[in-house]
């Protein structure tokens, strides 16, 4: 079997396309196909959608229906944990994870042996300038000061085994990133290269903030490279201070007291001072991940499946 994870937030218009085109190349497919749609907490009709797509396919639509919405993390993680399938794959609904590509990728694990394949875009055209520079800087950035590699250009959009997922499935941490997951696991993997494609229908929720604070949090699961940051700053601050007290006692003895300046201190006081936030910031953001996997919460709460129209 073939299991199709698909994570969903106000998809109402993509999810019939969507499906129609995965099911026009399912007939290339020699598994069975289950699809695995997450409602992460929706506010359009995209649950009524899956209620009447899963009324028309019973035995090969599924659904989740979150109790609201958890992110897209928590729709990874819970399509995967319900998927029953040898091969798993991850979609996104808005037809920019190109279906015709799973054949191939089925083929290429069969064939092999992989124990993945995934995607990743060649280029980023039709993306704002400013979001495929930072897209750029963060991958960078992560595979230098981090120890799991990042391809650059990877999308969710993978064929997994199933010996793959399970491992996947252990890693039941509340902070998750999924991108840095997929490759803190290992096992074997290969990426297939395509062209950016534009969303097939409605609007995409990811803003440039929220891309930016998901960045960051990738960054702050998968190194320790800020923290290490913080400390050598606090250390160099500590060095240069004992210098500037040296040099200012040499000078006053050699040549006197030298005529104070208050705009001087005053911008030194507040460069430290921003230092010591910066720093403390960045111990916050460590302290905050720690206090959210302490208290236990559940990583999703479901409010409905396909098991309560049974």
């Amino acid at each position: 079997m073939l299991s199709i994870v698909v994570p969903c937030y106000n998809e109402e218009e993509s999810i019939p396309l969507f499906f129609k085109e995965v099911e026009k190349i399912s007939g290339q497919i020699k598994q069975r196909v289950e699809y695995i749609f997450i409602n992460d907490g929706s506010k359009d009709q995209t649950l009524d959608v899956l209620r009447a797509l899963h009324k028309e396919n019973p035995e090969k639509v599924r659904y989740i229906s979150f109790s609201r919405n958890f992110g897209k993390e928590a729709g990874l993680y819970a399509g995967l944990k319900e998927a029953k399938g040898d091969f798993i794959t991850v979609m996104d609904v808005d037809l920019q994870d190109p279906p015709e590509l799973l054949p191939e990728m089925i083929e290429m694990v069969e064939t092999s042996d992989l124990d993945c394949v995934g995607t990743r875009r060649v280029d980023r055209e039709g993306e704002p300038a400013i979001r495929s520079f930072f897209a750029r800087l963060f991958y960078k950035l992560v595979n230098r000061i981090g120890e799991t590699e990042m391809v650059d250009g990877a999308r969710d959009f993978r064929l997994m085994t199933r010996q793959m997922v399970d491992a996947i499935l252990e890693l039941s941490e509340y902070n998750r990133f999924s991108k840095g997951i997929f490759s803190w696991v290992g096992f074997k993997t290969e990426y297939l290269p395509y062209e950016n494609r534009e969303r097939i229908a409605g609007e995409t929720s990811w803003s440039f903030w929220s891309l930016l604070s998901y960045s960051i949090d990738g960054i702050v699961n998968f190194s320790e490279t800020p923290l290490n940051f913080a400390s050598y700053v606090g250390a160099f601050s500590c060095i240069g201070s004992v210098i500037a007290m040296l040099v200012i006692i040499f000078r006053t003895l050699v040549k006197g007291d030298p005529t104070s300046g208050w705009p001087s201190l005053v911008c030194i006081f507040l460069f430290v001072g921003g230092l010591q936030l910066l720093c403390l910031g960045i111990i916050g953001k460590y302290i905050g991940k720690i206090f959210m996997e302490t208290k236990r919460r559940p990583i999703y709460i479901v409010k409905e499946t396909d098991a309560d129209q049974k």
